[in-house]
């Protein structure tokens, strides 16, 4: 009797246990896959609030949601190293407590660096999670099961995004209540509280992770290649049969033996990685990854609810948008997930990178027609700096309607009750940007530039915000408004639109790039550079996500959301020519007949 046979009820003892032991393997995998999707999605929802009550600059604010990217490169980095060292248990137990440790420290942060550090401890959690996680299913599930865990994993990573979008849905109508009827600074106070509760309620999937992975057994792999036979066949014996962990015991210990009977020839290893079948995979590997998150995926689902509310959506709306943007995520993964093995893995990217550009072109043209009639206000702004080089401007209609009577009747074309400000400036050589400022927001923090703001701190800090820059003269130099963007906030039904465009953007990316992209990726790489290779390509991949957020917010006020997205639409070009001229179709093929294709042998 094997454990796919009948109901657990009918099962012997022993294997209704181990039956019961995979489920809760399973359960684990969900939550760290619920943990990761929660560390991607949880910003969208808290962002708008934090942005409207902290005080940070447009860049400090990209910095704050790129922090989770930039953790996530430096903790799969070292994942690989780590859980070979220490453990896939230990490490998974690490990354759990590391994810309930971060709660606090955002959530009680007051200042750019404690939140800082905090979304940092949060991308280097999901980091660890996304590698950790996946190796100990490979190594821990039996091979009935194996594909379940890692679908498993996926499906709830997406499902811990809508999670996250579900809170932030929640607390915009506890918002949109006290807006009407409290003061400004009343509003203004629950804001500041709402952000820090959207990251407390993420907490308890935490804590059960945590317990959950001390729950389990270490993985049998790991633990027969450290000599423990014993701990091995034991751990086996928890999800298996004892014919089961038997044969998978001589399996093991027969791989040992050939993989200590094979040569050893440094040199010959080093000189067959240069051969053709390991060069141009491992390439071709870095330039999908890298592809993949230039498509701005990671961008638009942080950044989701303010490119709502600068479409023109009220609060709720951009966070019931959001909710559906999560939604099309969960749900198209789904069908990308039945789809991979029918239509092949090519097939379904080419289908997503084609529906990409069309959304995310189709969005920026959305943008540019109200863009494109945004005024520069900089001359009067200028007006309004400080002796001491500062500006403080609250953007309500009244001042909007003052900052628009000063451009002349071309300003008519700009309502003052639902227009948008947003501020580049400079000390010396050094240039910053406001976020976009509404009007018809009653609480709306001041805009606040300071050379704190601006310019960096010490040289170190100076020299990756820009190398050639002098920092002694930029403390001391006057403040310069370069921009002041006056732009009227599109109608309701303009927001739609490119919550629709969004929509179809999410749609195609989970049917094709989201599902196939890790699946080709293992496919692709030869076994022999498989751990360490697939390991560049993520840092790769994570540093080009970083950049894209760390840039997001500045970029936007400089050039609009019209030049973003066609930057991706740009990127997402190259997406298609690279899968559709360069990736070979996997489906049905084994790994010899792949490593053939690209060693040039294969048989035609």
């Amino acid at each position: 009797m094997t454990t796919n046979a009948g109901p657990a009820a009918n099962l012997p003892a022993g294997l209704s246990a181990k039956r019961g032991y995979n489920l809760f393997l399973l359960l684990v995998a969900g939550l760290g896959g619920l943990l990761y999707g929660i560390d991607v999605g949880i910003i969208g929802g808290a962002l708008p609030y934090l942005e409207a009550t902290s005080h940070l600059n447009a860049a400090e604010l990209s910095a704050i949601v790129a922090a989770v990217l930039l953790g996530s490169v430096f903790s799969t980095l070292f994942a690989g190293l780590l859980a070979d060292w220490m453990g896939r248990k230990p490490l998974m137990v690490l990354s759990g407590i590391t994810f309930v440790v971060s709660i606090p420290v955002i959530a009680l942060s007051h200042g750019y660096g404690p939140l800082f550090f905090g979304r940092l401890l949060q991308g280097i959690s999901g980091g660890l999670i996304g590698v950790v996680v996946p190796l100990y299913l490979a190594e821990c599930l039996s091979a009935s099961t194996r594909g379940k865990g890692t679908g498993v994993f996926q499906w709830m990573l997406t499902l811990g995004i809508v999670t996250a979008a579900g809170v932030g849905m929640f607390y915009s109508y506890r918002v949109a209540a006290v807006a009407h009827a409290a003061d400004a600074a009343t509003l203004f106070a629950f804001k500041d509280q709402v952000w820090r509760r959207i990251f407390w309620v993420s907490l308890p999937p935490g804590v059960l992770f945590v317990l959950g992975s001390l729950l389990v057994s270490e993985s049998p792999r790991w633990l027969f290649r450290r000599g423990n036979t014993a701990g091995a066949h034991a751990a086996l014996l928890r999800s298996r049969s004892d014919e089961q962990a038997a044969v998978e015991m001589r399996e093991m210990e027969e791989t040992a033996r050939a993989t200590t009977a094979a040569p050893t020839a440094g040199q010959k290893m080093r000189e067959s990685l240069l051969r053709r079948k390991y060069v141009i995979p491992f390439l071709l590997a870095c330039a999908i990854l890298s592809c993949n998150t230039a498509t701005g995926v990671n961008s638009i689902i942080g950044f989701n609810t303010g490119i709502l509310l600068q479409s023109g959506l009220s609060d709720v709306q951009a966070h019931w948008g959001y909710v559906f943007f999560t939604s099309v995520n969960f749900l198209m993964t789904m069908v990308g997930m039945v789809l991979v093995d029918r239509k092949g893995r090519k097939f379904l990217f080419i289908l997503g990178t084609s529906g990409i550009i069309v959304s995310v072109v189709s969005v920026g043209l959305l943008f540019l027609t109200t863009e494109k009639l945004s005024l520069d206000s900089r001359t009067t702004v200028q007006a309004m700096v400080t002796p001491s080089q500062e500006l403080t401007l609250r953007f309500d209609q009244d001042e909007a309607s003052r900052l628009l009577s000063a451009q002349g009747d071309a300003a008519g074309q700009i309502d003052s009750g639902r227009a948008s400000l947003a501020i580049i400036y400079s000390y010396g050589d050094y240039t910053a940007a406001t976020s976009f400022v509404r009007s018809d927001d009653p609480a709306a923090a001041p805009i606040q530039i300071t050379r704190a703001s601006c310019v960096p701190s010490n040289k170190v800090e100076s020299f990756f915000k820009n190398p050639f820059a002098n920092l002694d003269a930029a403390q001391t130099a006057p403040l310069r408004i370069d921009k002041a963007l006056i732009g009227q906030v599109p109608a309701p039904g303009h927001g739609w639109m490119v919550a629709i465009g969004l929509y179809l953007f999410m749609a195609f990316y989970a049917l094709g790039p989201g599902v196939c992209v890790w699946l080709a990726l293992s496919e692709l790489m030869p076994t022999r550079i498989r751990s360490n290779g697939m390991s560049v390509a993520l840092v790769i991949n994570q540093l080009v996500s970083t950049t894209l957020a760390a840039i997001f917010l500045p970029f936007v006020s400089k050039h609009g959301y019209s030049s973003m997205f066609f930057l991706f639409g740009s990127f997402t070009v190259v997406y298609f020519l690279v899968v559709t001229f360069f990736l070979p179709e996997t489906k049905g093929k084994t790994l010899e007949e792949i490593e053939a294709h690209f060693a040039g042998t294969a048989a035609e």
